[in-house]
């Protein structure tokens, strides 16, 4: 509006111009004609036509003046329309509008902005801006909030006289909220716009009063969802630890058959619990990571064996290849490590009716030491179409509506397996074809950590120069193949039973023969007991997914002694490579280490293991997961108990419930350790928690104690601390121990 306010302006000011110019033309023209008039007084007689072309053009000349003065009226005209249009405009725009020159007198306002002032004065052109400030100020139209009117109009003075004015907000009686938007034009007026966000102030202060009640809820669903975890896990501890004990007893099939499945359903349930915990955590943002070292093959290798049942009731292969370049040892969270690929690994096996699952890892050094990982999992199950690639990591989601009712599951494995990777700085991708396969990959940066044990340098060389792999499965034997090279030995590898004693029969001669069990014509135990019979006294491993059952069928068989060793699949790196050195040595070799030549065993005391846990029910089940061990266990029903037979009974080991009466489990750690300050006594403590929420771990370690279980309990995950925390005075606490 401003530019063709100007644009109007500076078309009269043409007009004027040109209209100047005209006159001046029009006095040349009459001078030029007065010159005529005298030469025609002198030479009337001789130029009669000269006077008449001189007549003619002082006619032309003034109708040019006429014309002239025609344009300069039309031009007015279109002015005074194109101005009176402006202020139309202006006047209806709700927002308030306002031009001062530049001695910053007012020149024109439209009603709205003029409509501010009503009541109070009237404002007029030739107002200042001043003086508009000071009424503002001095007849209440601005609300101070307490603050002195002189202070907020010198203020308000201080911000135009900048280059460029800063919005500002100001706040009536009314509650209204006003912005005051002003900017210097290019002829040094100031414009000013003024608009009501009253609204928008409205709007915010809702959304921010939306924001807070859903934070708030979502505070209240994280506790919600620590204490129903709490109150679940504390049950199913019996039930599960009941059903698993259980299973140990003597049963009848249908017996044994409703046993596991209480088992089985129970722990299908807490992973349901674990799923909707993490995905909660990841929606609220408190999702975190907890960084140390551990070993990745170790790790994949025992998710492996943790899905080994499922697979093998499908007559699955699963198959680790793990690059025998790499470290084995990295710096990273090794819980949410193992739950990723768990998630992608059990995906594969419940995807899958036939063939294998191989999870395969490949990395490279990057300059500043760290590892990029490449870790897939390949599968020859159902596939994925195009289209449901992205829909599959989505919250609830599996393939689509006919898989979901053939497969259970909660659908979150991959959304939160999506934002795991992502936090630790990595990607995911699937690249898949219906009814072939997929494969599933993420890569993430790692930090190497050095290994606890270096056997890359033993103190023992091994020996064995060649080896045969016999395995019908292609890629398993490469995978042998590949560990086997790395430790200077040459491989021969046959895809069956027959094919390896064809290749001894011509001659071929090996220091080592490892042979799958299950094969299909002949068995690994079938060719070694073979072997045996043709004189082959080479040592024989025997690779297999069931070792109990590999191990039975060798002693019903009588061919245990055909066996240098049963391995489990999949074969770890550092197993295959100590087996390896085990088989190199000489029988003079020494044993394992003798025990105390003070005192046998039978005259060693007792291992004292102390139980903190007030519900009934827990306590039967530990007691009955201990039962078979050589343990003096006694139980404490709260933590004030527990200190108190600290002190009287001085156990080796002490298992503390968390949420316990009179005195909780944390408590009770710190009272323990706040008496063992100054001396050199530290017994091992183990929280028991039925929490699983961000942060518990922390809590429950910076408290003083030395490990924690989640409920429900496992009795290898018992008998491990037990083990590790016996005394040398003590008994072995462990029924094997005790054999050996």
């Amino acid at each position: 509006m401003l530019e063709r306010l100007a644009k109007e302006r500076r078309a009269r000011l043409a007009a004027e111009r040109l209209l100047e110019q005209k006159k001046r033309e029009l006095q040349a023209a009459n001078q030029q004609l007065a010159l005529h008039a005298r030469a025609l007084s002198e030479q009337i007689v001789e130029q009669r036509q000269g006077l008449a072309r001189a007549l003619s053009e002082a006619a032309s000349l003034k109708g040019q003046n006429s014309q002239v003065l025609s344009d300069l009226e039309h031009a007015t005209s279109l002015a005074r329309i194109a101005q009176t249009r402006l202020w139309d405009a202006l006047e209806t725009v709700r927002d308030g509008f306002a031009v001062f020159d530049g001695d910053l007198r007012l020149v024109a306002a439209n009603r709205a902005w003029l409509t501010f002032f009503e009541g109070e004065i009237a404002l007029s052109q030739g107002v200042t801006y001043d003086a508009v400030l000071r009424i503002a100020a001095q007849h209440g139209l601005i609300d101070l909030d307490g603050r002195d009117p002189l202070d907020w109009h010198h203020e308000m003075t201080a911000r135009i006289r900048r280059a460029q004015i800063e919005p500002c907000v100001v706040r009536l009686p009314s509650g209204r909220h006003l912005n005051l938007i002003d900017r210097w034009g290019s002829e040094g007026d100031l414009v000013c716009l003024t608009q009501d966000i009253t609204a928008s102030i409205r709007r915010e202060a809702e959304l921010q009063e939306a924001r807070d009640r859903a934070e708030a809820a979502n505070r209240a669903k994280s506790a919600f969802l620590a204490n129903m975890s709490h109150e679940i896990r504390t049950p199913m501890n019996g039930v599960v630890g009941m059903a698993d004990l259980l299973c140990e007893t003597e049963m009848t099939e249908d017996q044994r058959l409703f046993a596991e499945t209480i088992r089985s359903s129970g722990e299908a349930l807490l992973t349901i619990i674990n799923d909707v915990l993490d995905y909660s955590r990841i929606e609220a943002e408190r999702m975190q990571l907890y960084p140390e070292p551990f070993d990745l093959e170790r790790c994949l290798h025992e998710v492996m064996l943790l899905l080994q049942p499922a697979a093998r009731e499908k007559g699955l292969k699963l198959l680790v290849d793990f690059d025998l370049f790499l470290p084995t040892r990295f710096i990273a969270d090794p819980g949410r490590m193992r739950q990723v690929l768990t998630n992608l690994i059990g995906n594969a096996v419940k995807f899958t009716a036939s063939g294998h699952v191989l999870a395969r890892v490949v990395g490279i050094e990057l300059a500043d030491g760290t590892y990029e990982l490449h870790v897939t999992v390949e599968d020859t199950g159902i596939g994925i179409a195009p289209e449901h690639v992205e829909h599959i990591f989505g919250q609830f989601n599996q393939v689509d509506s006919a898989s979901n009712r053939k497969f259970e599951g909660t659908g979150l494995g991959l959304a939160i397996t999506r934002q795991l990777i992502g936090m630790m700085g990595g990607s995911l991708w699937v690249d898949s074809v219906p009814g072939e396969g997929s494969c599933f990959g993420f890569r993430v940066p790692l930090t190497p950590a050095e290994p606890r044990d270096e056997i890359d340098r033993p103190s023992t060389p091994i020996r064995l120069k060649c080896a045969m792999v016999v395995d019908d499965l292609l890629i398993n034997r490469v995978i042998l193949e590949r560990q086997l090279e790395t430790y200077g030995l040459e491989v021969t590898l046959c895809r069956s039973a027959a094919e390896a004693l064809d290749v001894i029969e011509g001659g071929a001669t090996f220091d080592l023969v490892l042979t799958d069990h299950e094969m299909p014509g002949m068995t690994g135990l079938d060719l070694a007991q073979q072997l045996r019979e043709g004189g082959i006294g080479v040592p024989i491993l025997l690779l297999t997914s069931d070792p109990e059952a590999a191990q039975g069928a060798a002693g019903a068989a009588q061919g245990g002694g055909d066996l240098s060793g049963i391995m489990q699949k999949p074969i770890l790196r550092s197993d295959l490579f100590r087996t390896l050195q085990a088989l190199s040595c000489l029988p003079s070799e020494p044993g394992p280490e003798a025990l105390p030549p003070d005192r046998t065993p039978e005259q060693r005391r007792q291992m004292r293991v102390l139980a903190a846990e007030d519900n009934r029910t827990n306590q039967l089940v530990f007691r009955k997961m201990v039962k078979d061990f050589d343990i003096a266990l006694e139980f404490a029903w709260n933590g004030r108990e527990a200190v108190e037979m600290w002190r009287s009974w001085c156990p080796d080991l002490i298992f503390m419930d968390i949420s316990m009466p009179e005195m909780d489990g944390r408590e009770a750690a710190r009272a323990i350790r706040g008496a063992e300050a100054g001396s050199k006594l530290h017994v091992p403590i183990v929280a028991l928690t039925a929490h699983a929420m961000t942060g518990d771990a922390e809590s429950i370690l910076a408290a003083g104690m030395d490990h924690y279980l989640t409920k429900p309990l496992k009795k290898s995950a018992i008998a491990e601390y037990i083990a590790e925390h016996c005394p040398p005075e003590a008994r072995p606490p462990l029924p094997d121990e005790r054999d050996d």
